[in-house]
C-alpha cells in the first residue's frame, strides 16, 4: 500500500517520493529499477538522487552513458532555477 501511494505522488512530480520509492526497489533488490528512479530525480534537479548515483555509478550498477547524462541533466535543471532576479536578491 505504501508503495502504491509513493508511486502515485512520483507520478503527481513529487521529487521526495520518487527518490523513496528509488530505496524501496533498491531494499527489495531490484537495483534495475531504483536507478531509473533516481536518474529521474538527479535530471530534476535532486541532489540527493545525484548523491546516490554517485555511490551507484562508483559500485558498478549505473553505466558511465547513463550518469553523464544524468549529471549534465541534472545542472540543467540546477541552471534553469537560477535567474538574475533570485542572484540579484
Amino acid at each position: 500500500k505504501e508503495v502504491y501511494h509513493l508511486e502515485q505522488a512520483a507520478i503527481g512530480g513529487d521529487i521526495l517520493a520518487r527518490y523513496n520509492l528509488g530505496c524501496v526497489e533498491e531494499e527489495h533488490g531490484r537495483m534495475d529499477r531504483a536507478v531509473k528512479h533516481w536518474i529521474i530525480n538527479a535530471k530534476l534537479g535532486d541532489d540527493n538522487a545525484l548523491e546516490v548515483l554517485k555511490t551507484k555509478y562508483r559500485a558498478g550498477f549505473v553505466g558511465k552513458e547513463d550518469f553523464a547524462a544524468a549529471l549534465r541533466a541534472h545542472q540543467a535543471a540546477v541552471d534553469a532555477t537560477k535567474s538574475p532576479q533570485r542572484v540579484a536578491a
